[in-house]
């Protein structure tokens, strides 16, 4: 697919920048005063266009992805963000997850980079999803076996445990079926049957972390058929910053929607957790809608959209040979 690469990390950060001055923000509040544009001030103060710590450490992760596939640069890199504020907006870092932290400390003390993150079951925020989209264009011919190898290699930098992993790697199985070609529905679909098959025959959790993803994976739960995620009510999704909600959120946003600025306004507007929602939309609403249906206005505003796109330019010519 033609610029999937860009579309997929614009997709992010724009998501990610439309999300960033309403971070926290209820739902209710929001419907009272929905984003409809990018917004400058708000929550952190930031000029419009600017992007968070989501769309920081994966413009780490695919500056590192440039030259060769290395966890111990994919981690120095996420060091040297929080240190030396490479990647950053304006030259500082203004928001960081308590996890994301955790595991910078534990990089900088000289831990191997798979044993930096949090293995517990309440270290499952959303710190490894919102960055993992440019993991997609190295792992896209691999088979399945060694792709999930690799998700759960570069979330473990941050996030260990085996929830925020199957998440990373539902998230990347969907995009790889939309960089396939495939329409939205016959995508997911074929996501669903592919980890669905995946987990019976790839012993990687106990049944009870599978049954954690009966909404994305339309699962059956015990004597229980559950109703699909797509057909859930707004009012029956959540957008706090557990892994888990995030997916949903994600999937559900882009599931109902028809353009990439409906996506992405309609994760921003479900509050909360703003930025990564809509980052975690925006990319994978980016690869399906692409670069040229998103709305120019907003990428004009983004703030280093040329260092952006440079690096969009350095990773396709790696990766996409």
């Amino acid at each position: 697919m033609e610029n999937a690469i860009k579309s997929g990390i614009f997709g992010v950060c724009i998501g990610d920048a439309l999300g960033v001055p309403v971070e926290f923000r209820t739902r209710d509040e929001l419907k009272r005063s929905p984003v409809t544009k990018m917004r400058a001030l708000g929550t952190h103060r930031q000029p419009a266009g600017t992007w968070s710590d989501d769309s920081s450490l994966m413009l780490c992760l695919a500056e590192s992805l440039c030259k060769e596939y290395n966890l111990e640069d994919i981690a120095t890199k996420f060091l040297q963000w929080y240190n030396e504020e490479i990647w950053t907006p304006h030259g500082r870092v203004f928001d960081i997850g308590i996890a994301t932290s955790q595991a910078i400390r534990r990089i900088s003390k000289g831990t191997s980079p798979t044993l930096c993150g949090g293995t517990s079951e309440f270290d499952n925020g959303n710190g490894s999803l919102m960055r993992i989209l440019p993991l997609l264009f190295y792992i896209k011919d691999l088979p399945i076996e060694q792709r999930f190898d690799k998700v759960k290699e570069v979330s473990s930098i941050t996030h260990g445990h085996i929830r925020s992993i199957l998440a990373c790697f539902i998230y990347l199985e969907l995009a790889l079926e939309i960089l396939n070609k495939k329409e939205k529905w016959e995508a997911y679909k074929a996501m669903q049957k592919t980890v669905r098959e995946f987990l019976d025959h790839n012993p990687i959790c106990s049944q009870n972390e599978m049954d954690k993803f009966h909404r994305v994976l339309e699962l059956k739960v015990g004597e229980y058929d559950l109703a699909p995620l797509h057909t859930l009510k707004e009012e029956e999704i959540n957008s706090s910053g557990y892994v888990l909600h995030s997916l949903e959120a994600s999937l559900w946003c882009f599931l109902n929607s028809e353009s990439y600025a409906e996506a992405v306004l309609k994760a921003v507007n479900l509050g909360e957790d703003t930025d990564t929602t809509g980052a975690i939309t925006g990319g994978i609403a980016g690869i399906y809608y692409a670069f040229e249906n998103i709305p120019e206005e907003w990428i004009n505003v983004l703030v280093r959209k040329n260092d952006i796109e440079n690096l969009c330019i350095k990773l396709e010519t790696q990766l996409m040979k």
